[in-house]
């Protein structure tokens, strides 16, 4: 079976075509969490940095529950939290 970060980044690459994508495991930093307790190897933490054409006219809200609904899945397989910095290609990276 593969990664949930290996399952994550294949759902992003195919739902947005990105021009840059990074994903964080921030797991380890969440030990304590209740949820994360009795998951093989955590997963449930995760960050994403991701640009593409696809968020192009989009705020940040439609952006986020554009990523939450391709990720469905991932969060009901285990995925607890994941932190978004979603920008369209234009854009700077302060923004």
């Amino acid at each position: 079976m593969a990664s949930r970060t290996s399952r994550i980044r294949a759902t992003l690459q195919a739902a947005f075509t990105p021009v840059t994508l990074e994903i964080e495991d921030e797991s380890a930093r969440h030990a304590g969490h209740a949820e994360r307790n009795g998951l093989a190897g955590g997963e449930t933490h995760f960050r994403v940095r991701m640009t593409s054409g696809a968020f192009a006219g989009q705020s940040r809200l439609q952006r986020s529950r554009a990523v939450h609904e391709a990720l469905d899945a991932e969060f009901k397989s285990g995925l607890h939290a994941l932190a978004l910095e979603l920008r369209a290609p234009a854009e700077s990276s302060s923004g």
